[in-house]
């Protein structure tokens, strides 16, 4: 008999706690109001660096352009609601989002595990590389960096990256920019003997300006690009992140994709 009624104690405790853990589960999803509110809202802010292309930047009418502004205003027709770019420090970012000013950050944003740990990840939508780009073509490679003054955008994975790197350790100078743009015109002015940044924003940079530099064969890193949420915003990373599997599945994905890289 007292064998009975420890079973059935057990079985009790385990009904009250699966019956907790529904609730938690019922509320915690009930809680998540993220993408309910952007609807009713009808806006999606997304924060970007809105200097660099082709992610995000700035046309000749200064109106905000680039390959994740297409994606993301494809995305934002599909869930029906409107698109707002809202410029932001880089380098304050993840309190831009932390403090509701915008509802992701969406702009060739590269995914480490420090990000990882602060922000609701979308999965990975783009690869990428991170690369020298340097105008002397005495310098073909990351041993003849040493001495050399090397430029990089501040706050962002490449200065992480660069600075525990030898290349970096090697270097004459790190010098931070708040932007790539900045740093890449700091190069053509001699300022700086390499930046160091996203290969696929170096190499639209010399096709577009027309400039006979070099990216040097020897990265530092393969990396992949993410669109980042507030870490409770699930359901709206979730909604986003849906409509761009779709837009893979049905060719929209590939069509910007070649508007913009030409593949």
């Amino acid at each position: 008999m007292k064998k009975f009624f420890a079973i059935l104690a057990a079985f009790a405790c385990a009904a009250v706690l699966s019956a907790c853990n529904d609730q938690k589960a019922e509320t915690k999803t009930a809680a998540d109001d993220s993408f309910n509110k952007v609807k009713a809202a009808g806006v999606f802010v997304l924060g970007l660096d809105d200097s660099f292309p082709p992610m995000g930047f700035r046309d000749k009418d200064n109106n905000i352009v680039g390959f994740d502004i297409d994606l993301a205003t494809e995305v934002c027709a599909r869930l029906g609601i409107k698109l707002k770019t809202q410029p932001i420090s880089w380098d304050a970012k993840e309190q831009e989002l932390n403090t509701g000013k915008i509802d992701c950050i969406w702009n060739g944003m590269s995914v480490d595990s420090d990000r990882a740990r602060v922000m609701n990840l979308s999965d990975a939508y783009l690869k990428n590389r991170m690369i020298f780009t340097v105008k002397d073509k005495a310098i073909t490679n990351l041993a003849a960096l040493a001495g050399k003054k090397i430029a990089v955008q501040n706050g962002s994975t490449a200065q992480k990256l660069l600075e525990t790197s030898e290349a970096g350790k090697a270097a004459k100078e790190i010098v931070p920019f708040d932007d790539n743009q900045t740093a890449l015109m700091d190069l053509d002015k001699g300022g700086v003997d390499a930046v160091f940044l996203d290969e696929i924003v170096a190499k639209y940079w010399i096709v577009t300006n027309a400039k006979p530099y070099i990216v040097l064969e020897e990265g530092l890193s393969d990396e992949v690009y993410a669109v980042g949420f507030r870490k409770k915003d699930q359901a709206l990373r979730d909604s986003v992140n849906n409509v761009l599997d779709a837009m893979k599945k049905d060719g929209k994905f590939a069509e910007i994709s070649a508007k913009w890289f030409g593949k």
